[in-house]
């Protein structure tokens, strides 16, 4: 941990639950309007990694999603495509062998997806293998259970080692926002993360009652815009987990645009995790 203390200690702490949810109510009384249309859903929509990660999830339903994918832009030619794809690393080949549409990325939920609670060995192992099998983006969530021991700086060198076994996949943090007992151990995670080579840091993996919120977004985008200022690296930011509607969509463009500024609008640096989202987006634009 003491490791962990000397990062924490060279970021701004002084925030409390309280503060950080009036400066969200803030932003979203000041700016939702203007940034609540058309255009900015078309964008949203382009920074979409579509998603299935069920249990029931085949090798059939996978190619199909692919093939709906390879058609949107005949079907839709005013529109974006999706930035990615997420499934299953299991489902990563059949993905890659249908997946013909350019830039769209491979992503792929790995290392003991959601829960995290393996040996770090087979973690290694996992993200290794996904990376071979195609995944240019990894999704990992970090060990709750030790993180919330004290042992941040066994999580953090956990994820060092996840890093190393991308072997040049983007590496994207699932933090599990809805989990932590306050916007505080948000920011220290975010911080863990990032030092660790973390490329995205996301809220949550969808697979709890509580996902993202507007207020762990708020606290991970400061945390990724103090992180830039103090080492000149830019780290994505990815709200996924509840994210269903143009306006929910909307609501965390607007948090990153106020917090982050325009240059984060990119899909290298801005996505949006989600299945249904894509419907809702298209049928609403």
């Amino acid at each position: 941990m003491e490791k962990l203390k000397q990062l924490y200690n060279e970021y701004d702490f002084n925030f409390t639950d309280e503060s950080v949810a009036e400066a969200v109510k803030e932003i979203i009384a000041k700016n939702f309007d203007k940034y609540n249309n058309v255009e900015v859903w078309k964008q949203c929509f382009n920074q979409i990694d579509l998603t299935s990660l069920n249990s029931t999830d085949t090798e059939d339903k996978i190619g199909g999603m692919m093939e709906r994918v390879n058609e949107f832009k005949a079907k839709y030619p005013e529109m974006p495509n999706v930035a990615a794809v997420c499934v299953y690393p299991a489902l990563v080949p059949v993905t890659k062998a249908t997946l013909e549409t350019e830039g769209v990325n491979i992503a792929a939920v790995s290392a003991c997806f959601p829960s995290s609670q393996t040996f770090i060995e087979a973690k290694i192992a996992e993200v290794a293998l996904t990376a071979a099998a195609g995944a240019n983006e990894i999704d990992v969530v970090i060990s709750l259970g030790k993180f919330f021991s004290g042992f941040h700086t066994e999580v953090y060198e956990e994820l060092q080692e996840i890093k190393d076994a991308c072997h040049g996949a983007h590496l994207k943090v699932i933090l599990e926002s809805g989990l932590m007992h306050n916007t505080k151990e948000i920011k220290q995670a975010s911080l863990l993360a990032m030092a660790a080579g973390a490329d995205f840091i996301k809220t949550s993996t969808g697979k709890i009652d509580v996902a993202a919120t507007p207020e762990a977004a708020f606290v991970m985008c400061h945390a990724i815009k103090d992180y830039y200022k103090a080492t000149g690296r830019e780290v994505g930011f990815k709200a996924a987990g509840g994210v269903k509607t143009p306006e929910d969509a909307a609501l965390y463009y607007t948090i990153v645009e106020e917090v982050l500024g325009k240059e984060w609008l990119t899909t290298d640096l801005f996505r949006i995790g989600a299945s249904s989202a894509a419907n809702n987006l298209i049928s609403a634009i």
